[in-house]
């Protein structure tokens, strides 16, 4: 089974670019997307999802915000959100929970706490209850993947310039800590394990300063799996061509035994 995850950085605008041509390359059974910032009535006028898969769109009540989509094969839709007392409703869009045969994916879009103060606060509130939200799903004797855009680079492995970062959000000391107790849980980074320590390989880029030319850039997509998932990875990579046509992040790709 293969499964992606992809920041689409507005399904729209992917769709220009050439969505659909890599998505036939790519050839997944499961897309997770993020930041499709779409509602269904305003996609280019006869497009259509692909008909090859089922396809469940999660937006934000605010319009060309944040959002996320999961497509799949075989797919059943589990849940939007956290579901509890403190976020009885997902408003910005990012969580959906769905079930592809024995796999459960939790797509995730986490906030970005660059704007300002007030949202690298509510950041790092909801990292909290996300993680202790989380934790329902690690025991699980079926496989789980967490998979999305975390706005976290975890280790100077993920980051082109770490020195010049550490008072940047999503490489904060409070947010890689955070990392590493959520790792600490029981999540495995695909990634990270399959590669091993050392390989800077990157999933996004700054449209600043040649950052995409010159391949300095972070990796803040992910792809976490339970135990039971991480028994299951067979390869993961990186597209970076994909990620410089159609987006300034690269899709994720994770081959799993199941």
């Amino acid at each position: 089974m293969r499964v992606v995850t992809w920041n689409v950085n507005g399904l729209r605008a992917a769709i220009r670019k050439g969505f659909d041509e890599w998505f036939e390359h790519i050839d997944a059974d499961v897309w997770l997307l993020q930041e499709t910032r779409v509602l269904e009535e305003q996609f280019p006028k006869g497009w259509n999802w692909p008909s090859t898969h089922e396809a469940e769109l999660h937006p934000a009540e605010k319009k060309g915000y944040s959002g996320v989509a999961t497509l799949g094969r075989e797919m059943e839709v589990v849940g939007r959100g956290m579901q509890s007392e403190v976020y009885p409703e997902d408003t910005e869009g990012r969580i959906l929970i769905t079930k592809h045969g024995e796999l459960t994916c939790i797509n995730t879009y986490l906030p970005n706490g660059s704007a300002k103060s007030e949202r690298q606060e509510f950041k790092e509130k909801w990292m909290e209850d996300w993680r202790a939200w989380l934790s329902q799903f690690l025991d699980s004797k079926e496989p789980v993947i967490v998979a999305g855009d975390l706005n976290i680079a975890h280790t100077e492995d993920d980051i082109w310039n770490p020195s010049g970062n550490k008072k940047t959000s999503g490489f904060l000391p409070q947010e890689r800590e955070w990392f590493t107790e959520l790792l600490s849980d029981g999540w495995s980074d695909a990634f990270r394990e399959f590669v091993g320590k050392g390989q800077k390989i990157y999933s996004w880029w700054s449209n600043r300063g040649n950052a995409r030319e010159l391949d300095r850039g972070w990796r803040i997509d992910y792809l976490l799996c339970n135990p039971a998932a991480a028994n299951c990875v067979k390869n993961i990579q990186i597209n970076r061509e994909a990620g410089l046509q159609v987006s300034d992040h690269a899709p994720v790709i994770l081959d799993l035994e199941i």
